[in-house]
């Protein structure tokens, strides 16, 4: 730049120079503004006195902020969270004197010396104070800010177990297998027909304080629309003592998921129309050719098929208000219970006794029996009649029983029931600490069904001697 032009330059910013504009006296903002001020019952406040104003700093324009701190502005209310309503309370005040000099001041004021209170309205933060004025006396109002309470993770028994109640340890990652991370925690929900649906499944304390994964599988889907519409809820619980437990579960809850996707519309239109064999013995099959995955997936591991598995817990509940048929299926440890009337029953199907065991029994681990003869396009042949009729969508090709009998129930809901299915981590507690059930039961025996955060901290209720991940699935009946 030459040398005219920095002249011009420190002309046009320098602080000496007068202002090349006319100034209109009394026509500015300031005026109106002063004019508005003189015209109400209370005076404004004294202004500060002129000074020199204070430089922006080298390389800074005049009306650029000085970096002195960050500059504070009043927060508009979230419209996200509605404000909560605070209690007003009414405090009757003497009559004010004669507005008169302050004495710390030396200005005229409205308010009353005795308790500083301005007949306005007085601006302190957290606390609003306002006054009215009426015939009779004078009064003012203080509004409390409420403060909701926040659900908390507790415990129940004689003492706090050893673990914290918060995850400590993360799992450690490995390259290429990123995407076998399990988050600590998993919560859903849903509402459909005349039931409300909470699940969750967390980490043990045993395996957050050592950093291992979730062993435990939480898988909710929704399969069709409207009142054929079939919710799943899969649990699945791997073996602590193998090393890919957590891969296992999530394994068993995909596949049993992609199985009823299927069939679901069969599914639904039977839990619908009460058939109770077809149910069984379909699910028995879908449940069997998942295991039969496992072992699958075991074998192309070069595991044992032991080392490779998981219990498996799933529940159809279907979105017909009309229907209150809920099906409960799956192989393996865990709960199943029912809160009616205040009091928690245990619906785990009964199992034969091992030393009973004679004669395979249908339903409860042996294969199901050889299907017909077929024709050469596949069609089935009914018995003696020689009419043909397409297979099912539920038949499959047959494959090896899984070591542990398959359970199956259905029940029939009734309004305020809630049913909970667990898995072992769950489960045990809940048989073993009895202070854990009448927990559970004082919370979820009256009232709406809990919020998802509700639901997660009742859930984590926590028992000394028991450390292993917790997943539970609950449905309350309107």
């Amino acid at each position: 730049m030459t040398q005219q032009g920095d002249n011009w330059w420190d002309k046009l910013y320098d602080d000496a120079a007068p202002d090349t504009a006319p100034t209109v006296t009394g026509d500015t903002l300031d005026d109106h503004f002063d004019t508005a001020a003189r015209a109400t019952t209370v005076p404004p406040d004294p202004a500060p006195p002129p000074g020199p104003v204070t430089p922006a700093g080298p390389g800074r324009a005049p009306w650029e902020v000085p970096e002195t701190g960050p500059r504070t502005f009043p927060a508009p209310p979230s419209p996200a969270a509605p404000p909560v309503e605070a209690p007003t309370v009414r405090i009757p005040v003497p009559p004010e004197p004669d507005a008169g000099p302050d004495p710390r001041t030396g200005t005229e004021s409205a308010g009353d010396p005795r308790t500083g209170i301005d007949t306005g309205r007085i601006d302190t933060g957290r606390t609003d104070i306002g006054r009215t004025d009426t015939d009779a006396d004078l009064t003012v109002e203080v509004s409390v800010p409420v403060d909701l309470p926040r659900p908390r993770t507790g415990f129940v028994g004689s003492r706090p177990p050893t673990y914290e109640a918060e995850p400590t340890a993360m799992p450690v990652a490995r390259p290429g297998e990123i995407a076998e991370l399990v988050a600590d925690t998993v919560l859903d929900g849903a509402r459909y027909g005349t039931c409300t649906l909470r699940a969750a499944s967390t980490r043990g304390d045993s395996a957050r304080y050592r950093g291992e994964p979730r062993r435990d599988a939480l898988l909710t889907a929704r399969f069709g629309h409207d009142e054929a519409a079939l919710v799943l809820v899969a649990v699945a619980a791997g073996s602590r003592a193998a090393e890919d437990a957590h891969l296992a579960a999530a394994d068993a809850c995909h596949w049993i998921a992609e199985a009823v996707c299927r069939s679901h519309a069969r599914l639904s239109e039977d839990i619908r129309s009460g058939r109770r064999g077809d149910l069984k013995s379909g699910l028995h099959r879908l449940t069997d050719r998942t295991y039969g995955k496992l072992r699958a997936r075991a074998a192309e591991r070069g595991l044992a098929p032991d080392e490779y598995t998981a219990t498996l817990r799933c529940l159809l509940v279907p979105a017909d208000p009309e229907c209150r048929t809920r099906v409960f299926f799956g192989i393996g440890g865990g709960g199943l219970f029912r809160l009616r009337d205040g009091s928690w029953q245990d619906l785990e199907p009964l199992l034969p006794e091992p030393a009973a065991v004679g004669a395979p029994v249908l339903g409860f681990g042996s294969p199901p029996p050889p299907a017909p003869e077929a024709t050469e396009e596949g069609d089935r042949l009914t018995m003696d009649l020689g009419i043909t009729t397409a297979p099912g969508p539920l038949v499959e090709d047959p494959v090896p029983p899984p070591s542990e009998p398959f359970r199956f129930r259905a029940s029939v809901a009734r309004p305020g029931d809630t049913l909970l299915l667990a898995s072992p981590g769950l489960a045990e507690p809940m048989r073993g600490e009895p202070a854990l059930a009448h927990a559970l039961a004082d919370r979820w025996a009256a009232g709406e069904p809990p919020g998802l955060a509700a639901f997660l901290a009742d859930t984590q209720l926590r028992v000394t001697g028991y450390a292993d991940d917790r997943t539970g699935v609950a449905v309350w009946e309107a």
